[in-house]
């Protein structure tokens, strides 16, 4: 039970986001936060917090008040030195984001979309297929959420097949350390230099097949569109943001398909509703559930004023289930809008990668509804816990083939 004390007339809860408690389940959290105000100071990290749709749309896509560069995660740039370099994309703002997130914007545009439709469509079909004739029961995590996004968003990036599988280890260690340096963090922390420095690697114009977005970034530092110290950090931000979030996408939709079944009729009989299911499992099942943002001065939010530099954590999860805002938020249906959820964020920083996201779903899921008549879950599921990220470590599901 999550009490909340009032002091100075604001909200306070000495409650750990980040436990194992809240990352397990933090739908009751969530509410408490909302319903507590429309700020909430967080005693144990001394920071703000917000849960509500209004606010936290608000603070997104004002990025003069509150600032990325200083870090979206509990740590503050302003005051404590970088891991790592900072993203140019995520981790900055106007004018040093502009040109990283424009020609990050181009390449990533629908002209790239468009040719890369019929191939991962065929990619998707292949994979469905092959999980089919392996038998009815799998585990969608593995099987699907992971397979199909470390097969195809690599190759569109340009990057060898040798040492994929250090992409979900290295992005579950960034994400995870947006968050307190916890047993999460410590967990991974032996391997991060090892995982940080593939990356990195990954990154280099010798490494990157000519025909792949990685080429087209460094084709944009030979024009000046870009450095050339700024190209591989703008490829870096590919791998770090693009892959995590799409495997923990699909398995959120996945997971929100197999336990409505009525939902995944609809899909079978309208495919076209492929992308409205993706976004609705984003809004519902929330893949990223926090990012931080900083006080650039003293913003006053609703009655409480927020000091100069304090950290401010923005719930994404529970403002996509804001009732003063979503009718029957806690439902997943295809019926529903989910249009303007910040699950993607919002603003300038909103996630350039998102329509290479929904394509990679749209593709997997019209494969699924074309082949499988029923989907459902035929075992324990458990959670994989990360400071960021709310995700799926199993999904037992048994599929049945279409007649």
């Amino acid at each position: 039970m999550i009490t909340l004390a009032t002091n100075d007339d604001l909200p306070a809860t000495d409650v750990d986001p980040f436990s194992h408690e809240v990352l397990e389940d933090p739908l009751p959290f969530h509410a408490e936060l909302r319903d507590a105000g429309p700020v909430v100071h967080l005693s144990r990290y001394d920071t703000y917090a917000m849960g509500r749709y209004e606010q936290v749309h608000a603070a997104l896509v004002d990025w003069q008040g509150f600032q990325s560069g200083a870090g979206v995660g509990l740590s503050n740039f302003r005051t404590e030195k970088p891991w790592r370099p900072p993203s140019l994309l995520l981790e900055a703002d106007p004018p040093g984001h502009d040109a990283p997130r424009r020609v990050l914007s181009a390449i990533l545009g629908p002209r790239a979309l468009r040719r890369l439709r019929e191939r991962w469509f065929a990619a998707a079909e292949t994979l469905v297929d092959a999980v089919l004739a392996s038998g009815p029961e799998i585990d969608a995590v593995p099987a699907l959420a992971e397979a199909f996004p470390l097969t195809v968003f690599p190759d569109a990036v340009g990057i060898p097949a040798e040492g994929r599988e250090n992409l979900l280890p290295y992005g579950d260690f960034l994400f995870n350390a947006f968050g307190p340096h916890n047993d999460l963090v410590a967990e991974a922390t032996p391997d991060a230099a090892r995982l940080g420095a593939w990356v990195n690697d990954q990154c280099a114009r010798a490494v990157l097949t000519a025909d792949g977005f990685g080429a087209q970034i460094w084709a944009a530092a030979d024009r000046g569109d870009i450095t050339p110290d700024q190209a591989p950090l703008v490829v870096r931000s590919l791998l770090s943001a693009g892959v995590d979030t799409t495997v923990h996408g699909l398995a959120a939709v996945l997971h929100a398909l197999a336990t409505h079944p009525d939902q995944w009729q609809r899909l079978r009989s309208a495919p076209h509703l492929a992308r409205v299911a993706f976004d609705e499992a984003v809004r519902w099942g929330a893949p990223v559930q926090t990012f931080f943002r900083t006080a650039t001065s003293d913003i006053r939010v609703a009655d409480t004023v927020i000091p100069d530099g304090k950290k401010i954590l923005m719930f994404l999860a529970a403002a996509n289930r804001d009732p003063r805002h979503w009718p029957e938020p806690d439902v997943f249906d295809l019926g529903h809008d989910p249009s303007g959820h910040v699950g993607f964020g919002m603003g300038i920083h909103q996630c350039v990668g998102q329509h290479v996201a929904r394509l990679e779903a749209e593709a997997l899921l019209t494969a699924l509804a074309a082949r499988v008549g029923t989907i459902e879950i035929s075992g324990p599921t458990r959670r994989h816990h990360n400071n960021t990220l709310r995700a799926w470590g199993s999904l037992p599901m048994r599929l049945t083939a279409a007649r």
